[in-house]
């Protein structure tokens, strides 16, 4: 069909009834945009109003189709070729709408699927649910969109496509972890035990620990050495005060201010703001922490925190002989002669040289157990 020859018959028409725009907008319920649209060809009149405009317009469905006035000689002719020209326009509206619907779910899927990994926390089911639902309300837009191919080829693609769209979800999910620090969103099981959070995927674990205190962390376990009995868990933030993190500072002098002012700055209890003062005659170090002792002596924390730095501070720099952590009214002494004698594993952690892996075996493992504190504290710190 001739849109606009269709067009240009519907205003001679509308003109030649002595009518508006608006007069027959008005009574075919359209509005008068619609009718200017007709007659200048850039719309077709909905299949359910042609009756309604050619009983308006006193012309024939045979004349409408056909974009002019149709001789009672050519009637029947005009009529089968307007015929296949409804069912060709018929057949292309279904084939526009059809592939609407598939665009809209593609972009609405993703749309779907981006927006649950944005909107929902990663520690909530919804969003990995929300997300997979969008890849496959997006799958069916895909495959509808390749259903003229054969069935096995068609298959293939939408298997190809829905592993690439979930690989993709899965890749952004392990920024995000490791970005951050939040745990996955995609998890086959989840396990809970005591201050820790394990999620398993075929991938890669993630343990969060501390749950949602100001001292959580993860640990990502890409070769999946741990599990929940097993990781490392500490009171403090490891990501900070860590072995992995620490251990650039280990140094043979105690005389190298910038390195131990880091090296403190790293260890639990600096977050409460600190000083510290170097004494090389003596080898020794005060740090003062702008906090009293009974407002963080929570669930052992202090003790553990200040073993954890004893030990810290005695394997990472060589030459410190004894060390005194100030609080407001109380001080906390020991010796390395005190760690060395009564510190069963000291010789085992510090070995023939320093030992990451050691390290992580004989303190960062222990610091979390109150029976190690209970043990170990008043053998190597006093206070005063």
């Amino acid at each position: 069909m001739n849109q606009e020859k269709i067009g240009r018959f519907i205003a001679e028409s509308r003109k030649n009834k002595k009518m508006t725009q608006s007069e027959l907008a008005e009574k075919l319920g359209v509005s008068d945009r619609t009718v200017g649209n007709w007659e200048n060809g850039r719309n077709m009149p909905d299949l359910s109003l042609f009756k309604s405009l050619c009983e308006e317009l006193d012309i024939t469905l045979n004349e409408l189709m056909s974009g002019e006035k149709v001789e009672e000689t050519f009637y029947r002719k005009k009529s089968e070729e307007n015929l296949l020209n409804a069912i060709d326009y018929s057949t292309s509206k279904i084939e526009l709408t059809k592939r609407i619907f598939e665009y809209l779910a593609i972009g609405g899927g993703i749309g779907l699927s981006f927006s649950a990994m944005t909107i929902f926390p990663s520690d909530s089911s919804w969003g990995s649910i929300f997300a997979i639902l969008g890849a496959l309300i997006s799958l069916i837009g895909i495959d509808r969109l390749f259903k003229r191919r054969p069935l096995v080829k068609r298959m293939a693609l939408d298997l190809c496509y829905l592993t690439s769209f979930l690989g993709v979800l899965i890749f952004i999910d392990y920024k995000s972890v490791l970005s951050l620090k939040q745990i996955p969103r995609f998890c086959i099981t989840k396990i809970y035990s005591d201050n820790a959070l394990e999620c398993t995927n075929p991938i890669y674990n993630v343990y969060w620990i501390n749950g949602n205190t100001k001292n959580r962390y993860i640990i990502v376990d890409k070769e999946k050495k741990y599990n929940i009995d097993t990781v490392p868990k500490v009171p403090f933030n490891r990501d900070k005060s860590g072995i992995d993190n620490i251990v650039k500072y280990k140094n043979r002098y105690i005389g190298n201010n910038s390195n131990t002012g880091n090296l403190i700055n790293s260890l639990p209890l600096s977050e409460y703001g600190f000083v510290f003062e170097i004494d090389s005659e003596n080898l020794g170090l005060t740090v003062d922490y702008h906090i009293t002792d009974w407002y963080i002596d929570e669930n052992y924390y202090l003790e553990k925190s200040l073993l954890y730095n004893t030990l810290s501070i005695f394997a990472l720099i060589d030459n410190v002989e004894y060390i005194h952590f100030n609080f407001s009214g109380k001080t906390y002494e020991t010796r390395k002669s005190d760690v060395v004698n009564n510190y069963a594993d000291y010789s085992q952690l510090m070995g023939e040289e320093f030992s990451k892996e050691r390290f992580e075996k004989y303190i960062e493992s222990r610091v979390n157990d109150e029976e190690f504190i209970d043990e170990y504290f008043a053998k190597i710190i006093s206070k005063s």
